[in-house]
């Protein structure tokens, strides 16, 4: 059996959900998807505090959840490490009892060293007896962290552990916790709404929508090829072109958009001439060119800015293109900007890189 974590879900009360997940010992991956799509659903029905209609679970090698039968393994006896976004830490207890409460040991004693050394695992040092209410969000954050691998656990699960902390702890966290990582051999989990959270610490990501598993897969392949419209537009993407396809080639298919040339892109070979499909292009794919500029490697486009909004060293461009009905969205350096004199109202050229389409059926 599997050493990581398996799982499917099928339910249609009290909220309709069907999900496939899987995450190998040492990975972590990512659920993400609006609020109220089932993310912390499935935290809660990994760790058994959640019973499904219909649920199969192994973990470890060990099934937890088989629904042909009946089986369902209770909750204390799976071993889980969970982090609240609230913490959950009891008010009246020290930092150091907190950790104690999930070690296990023959004795007092084993376990102050077991929880000790959690709390060290964590840059807890030094601070073993504070009570909660005496330490920051990062710490307490820290404290629920060193409580949950004190469980020896099978499986880490983070519900949106960064939510309540402020942006400077929150890059101090995902540095700590990227370095935890390299000595954590388990399934870790993290629930999140945040893709750049996601860019940063996992290593694959399931979308989550509607009770639904849209996509799973590294984190480069689903954000940057998603498998439908859909995902693309959860992922946050907006350059999606309506799009017809016109033909085929040994490696790649041609398209139509707009008043342009065909255009080359990815090869969809189960659709057919005629066919509809969506064309993503990826901002760091958009060049702004010089009037007259050799575009001959790439696909020239022309448009009026609409917008032109400032956002730390960048400007936010939104062009309203002349060939196709539909506006561009891109970021342009500040600098670059000032070069080609890129405000609101003003007529630019831009080309689009072709390694920077993908496609999906539409």
């Amino acid at each position: 059996m599997d050493k990581g974590l398996t799982l499917t879900i099928l339910q249609e009360k009290p909220v309709s959900m069907d999900v496939t997940l899987n995450c190998k010992p040492g990975e972590l991956l990512a659920l993400i998807g609006p609020s109220g799509s089932g993310k912390s659903t499935i935290l809660r029905t990994i760790a058994g505090l959640h019973r499904a209609q219909h649920a199969d679970i192994s973990c470890a090698g060990y099934l937890w959840n088989e629904s042909i039968n009946g089986f369902h393994m209770p909750t204390q006896k799976r071993k889980v490490g969970l982090v609240f976004q609230e913490y959950a830490l009891f008010p009246h207890k020290s930092a150091l009892d907190n950790v104690m409460l999930a070690t296990r040991g023959a004795s007092k004693a084993e376990r102050i060293q077991k929880a000790l050394s959690q709390l060290r695992r964590t840059n807890m040092e030094g601070l073993e007896m504070r009570k909660p209410a005496t330490l920051s969000g990062g710490q307490k954050q820290r404290v629920a962290l060193a409580r949950a691998l004190a469980r020896e656990p099978s499986v880490l699960l983070l519900d949106e552990p960064f939510s309540a902390v402020d942006q400077a702890t929150r890059r101090r966290l995902y540095r700590e916790l990227a370095v935890l990582r390299k000595t954590v051999e388990i399934p870790i989990i993290l629930v999140t709404h945040d893709l750049t959270e996601v860019q940063l610490l996992a290593d694959s990501l399931c979308l989550i929508h509607r009770g639904q598993s849209l996509q799973q897969g590294l984190v480069a392949d689903v954000v940057n090829h998603p498998k439908s419209r859909q995902v693309a537009r959860l992922l946050g993407h907006q350059n999606i072109f309506n799009a017809t396809l016109i033909k085929h080639t040994e490696e790649h298919s041609w398209y139509q958009i707009g008043e342009i040339p065909p255009v080359q892109g990815p090869k969809l070979a189960y659709l057919s001439v005629g066919d509809k499909a969506s064309l993503l292009i990826a901002p760091s794919a958009i060049v702004i060119e010089h009037p007259n500029s050799d575009t001959r490697d790439r696909i020239p486009l022309d448009g009026q800015v609409l917008e032109c909004v400032p956002l730390g060293d960048e400007f936010v461009v939104r062009l309203r293109l002349t060939q196709i009905p539909k506006s561009m969205r891109f970021k342009v350096p500040m600098h670059m900007a000032k070069e080609f004199g890129i405000e609101q109202g003003r007529h630019i050229q831009i080309s689009v890189q072709t390694h920077g389409i993908h496609a999906m059926p539409d």
